[in-house]
């Protein structure tokens, strides 16, 4: 019986889909065949494809092989589709669309072969995590085939994949932003396995412990009987020959207070891992204690066999919101260096609890800027430095984990920092080469506040909830610059979180590939990804200033071939001859280098995939944004 692999991985928007079938292949050696049948390339979630047709010597020659757009696939047009398609027997699988329908279009020419779409009423309508999600999951015994994702209204769908319509799919959950949550309580996100052919529930994972399980004296107080969240709403990832399955969980409610909650809170903002045909947990590293900066773990675990000292290692790489890439011994849990629990400041919020230690990675480097501080603010002219510490002086200032404030319009407005809600990766996670152990890990750099406030009457359980003071009705004007509510978003330009005259507050770069040895635990090279936005290129205050490649903020994924690392820019710019786009630009391995770019008519808005057909190989990718419906848009060499 032919089968392309033992587990499949897929995800949708609000849930993570991890499929187990019946042959045996190594999960972190990158997609296999030409294909592109997970999420992550392969079950290591990896994003590498041994594929060179495509290289630095030609990418710049790449043209439309075909474009599919999802305007007519629900009520109104789509402009962020962040899902990474699949590619199987020549057919490419994607989610598309604001109903989250299901599309199969012809590789080679992206023709709908066919659609599957849901009306769910007010169970769809009403669902935590709308569109089109992040993608879905393929299934084969080699006799059968299926798709599987998961609805806004959070139902498990299979389908036939030739037309409509081990054996373990696993599903996590994502719920509402937790930034404002309306209540302490919430849905609790549970793991949970089913039967790919019968859908019967084999196992679930609890991460909130019931009183009997390990971890359930974390939650002083009684809180775990009422405290929620904790999904899994990144990618999973498995390990088909130690049978191990890999979560990254979020953290509890709520992202920035959790006076609730006392206590560290397992498996808030924790690594698990758990045997895959039980739901056992068989080890758990968690990376913040008592999380109230909004670290949840965003991405895929990637499974990498590294050397250490002469000895072949499987192991881990979670990339974080911290901009930390945590490194594990997957088999055990255990460090590959050390992640020592160093003091961290306690707070003064009312209520809160604070844990007085969070573990800290030795190696390798943080990969981007972390906390705050007056070295982290803009500095292309010494004027705009000037006006940015005058700002800043209103907030509080500090290094990771200096913890959130309650904000007061007489000041500390909130706190600063980078490594939060915003920062660092999210959920496009990294890409790793299993043939040079290196792994590439885009990242933002934005500087937010995190600020609370009372709530409201509606939220009478909750004592603050994000948010940053007002000045009162006859107030003066505040200091240069805005004040940003505290988890701030990517911006399409170069203007998330705080500005100063419309400039972002943090120096750049704004997106970055870092190229990371994990071998060494050392940082090779770094770069600004991203052409320069045009709300900085030509911004008045910087008039005949030699202002270098920023990069530009936003989620993006990469991919890795053979030769080269492939990423495109997110939002658009306008060109030198006027045309608004971005570019996908393809970089040189070992060094950093750009070796060519293509241009988009839109920005990137899901991570590259890369596949061969009838010996063409095509890179694919999902673009968008305001004004742009969204769109895959595939690419190959000319005839």
């Amino acid at each position: 019986m032919k089968m392309f692999s033992r587990y499949i991985v897929g995800t949708a928007l609000t849930a993570c889909l991890l499929l187990w079938a019946a042959m045996p292949i190594t999960g972190q050696s990158g997609a296999k065949n030409g294909e592109w049948r997970t999420y992550g390339g392969d079950l290591g979630n990896t994003h590498y494809s041994p594929l060179d047709q495509i290289n630095a010597d030609n990418f710049y020659k790449l043209q439309v092989a075909w474009r599919f757009k999802t305007d007519n696939l629900g009520p109104g047009p789509e402009f962020n589709l962040e899902s990474t398609p699949l590619m199987a027997n020549g057919v490419v699988y994607s989610t598309a669309g604001t109903r989250r329908a299901v599309v199969a279009m012809d590789a080679a020419t992206g023709e709908l072969m066919w659609t599957h779409g849901e009306r769910e009423g007010p169970r769809g309508e009403a669902a935590p995590r709308l569109l089109s999600g992040r993608g879905l999951a393929y299934w084969s015994d080699g006799r059968e085939q299926r798709i599987l994702y998961v609805t806004p209204g959070y139902r498990l769908i299979a389908l036939d994949a030739k037309t409509v319509a081990g054996d373990t799919v696993m599903v996590g959950a994502a719920h509402r932003p937790g930034g404002v949550p309306k209540s302490k309580k919430n849905v609790k996100g549970y793991v949970r396995g089913f039967d790919v052919r019968t859908g019967k529930r084999l196992w679930i994972f609890h991460t909130i412990p019931l009183p009997s399980e390990y971890g359930y004296e974390t939650w002083e107080n009684g809180s775990a009987e009422y405290t929620g969240n904790t999904g899994v709403w990144g990618q999973i990832s498995v390990d088909e020959e130690l049978g191990m399955v890999y979560l990254p969980v979020e953290l509890p409610t709520g992202d920035y207070y959790g006076g609730h909650r006392p206590g560290n809170g397992l498996f808030g903002e924790t690594v698990v891992a758990l045997d895959l045909k039980t739901g056992q947990r068989k080890w758990h590293f968690q990376l913040v204690h008592h999380g109230i900066w909004d670290n949840d773990i965003p991405c895929a675990p990637m499974l990498v066999d590294i050397t250490i000292n002469g000895r072949i290692v499987k192991a881990l790489a979670q990339p974080t919101k911290q901009a930390f890439l945590y490194v594990f011994d997957r088999t055990n849990g255990q460090p590959i260096w050390p992640i020592p629990e160093r003091p961290v400041e306690k707070g003064d919020v009312p209520g809160e609890w604070y844990s007085p230690t969070q573990p800290y990675p030795t190696k390798p480097p943080a990969y981007d800027r972390q906390g705050s501080s007056i070295d982290d603010l803009i500095d292309f002219t010494p004027e705009l430095r000037a006006e940015a510490v005058k700002l800043v002086s209103r907030y509080k200032v500090g290094p990771i984990f200096t913890p959130p404030v309650v904000s007061k319009w007489e000041g500390p407005l909130g706190t600063l920092g980078m490594a939060t809600a915003g920062g660092g990766t999210n959920w496009a996670g990294g890409s790793y080469d299993p043939e040079t152990h290196i792994a590439y890990i885009p990242s933002q750099r934005i500087m937010g506040s995190l600020g609370l406030l009372p709530p409201d009457e509606n939220r009478s359980d909750m004592r603050y909830i994000s948010g940053t003071a007002r000045p009162p009705a006859n107030a003066a004007p505040a200091a240069t610059g805005a004040p940003a509510a505290p988890a701030a978003a990517a911006a399409e330009g170069g203007g998330g979180g705080l500005n100063v005259q419309g400039l972002p507050l943090a120096r750049p770069p704004y997106g970055s590939i870092t190229a990371i040895d994990l071998n060494k635990g050392d940082i090779i090279w770094q770069i600004a990804h991203g052409e320069t936005p045009d709300n900085i290129r030509n911004h008045p205050a910087l008039k005949g200033v030699n202002v270098p490649r920023t990069g530009r903020p936003g989620i993006f994924g990469v991919l890795v071939t053979k030769t080269l690392v492939i990423a495109g820019e997110r939002g658009v710019f306008t060109t030198p001859s006027g045309q608004r786009g971005a570019m996908l630009r393809a970089y040189d391995k070992a060094t950093g280098r750009e070796m060519g770019a293509v241009y988009m008519p839109a920005g990137q808005t899901g991570t590259p995939m890369t596949y061969m057909l009838n010996g063409k190989q095509y890179v694919v990718v999902a673009i968008g944004g305001p004004g742009f419906p969204a769109e895959f848009i595939a690419f190959k060499l000319p005839n």
